[in-house]
């Protein structure tokens, strides 16, 4: 299961409810997930209403530890989605691995050259988004 998975409304847990059926407490809830166990499930609602289920089978979680995890995972989705839409990492059209893995090294080293610069300026993302004519290619 790990750290903290996300769980579909309609999931079938404690062998015949769905889970957006259940009451869950802010600390969570205990729940039984077929071919998993005995996890926790937390609920969190966003500001525009949607509901997430997050789903973790760590011993004893707090709903500290599971907001933590879940802001890195998000901080990951972040970075992926800079690499792929300001550095071009996914309009490589090498053929060759090592030319691949050349296009995918170079595009990561510009983004971390536009992250310490976003840094050194104190700059969110968006402000330092590349303008349409400059490519962050190498």
């Amino acid at each position: 299961m790990g750290l903290g998975n996300h769980a579909e409304k309609n999931r079938i847990v404690n062998h015949n409810k769905q889970l957006n059926k259940l009451d869950i407490s802010e600390e969570g809830t205990p729940i039984h997930l077929r071919g998993y166990g005995w996890v926790t499930v937390f609920k969190f609602t966003a500001k525009n209403g949607r509901i997430d289920y997050i789903v973790t089978n760590k011993d004893n979680p707090t709903l500290e530890y599971v907001k933590s995890i879940m802001d890195a995972r998000w901080s990951v989705e972040v970075y992926h989605r800079e690499v792929k839409q300001n550095c071009g990492v996914e309009r490589c059209q090498a053929r060759t691995s090592r030319a691949q893995r050349n296009h995918i090294f170079l595009a990561i080293s510009a983004w971390f050259e536009q992250h310490k610069r976003r840094i050194s300026e104190k700059n969110n993302p968006l402000s330092t988004k590349l303008g349409r004519n400059q490519k962050c290619y190498y």
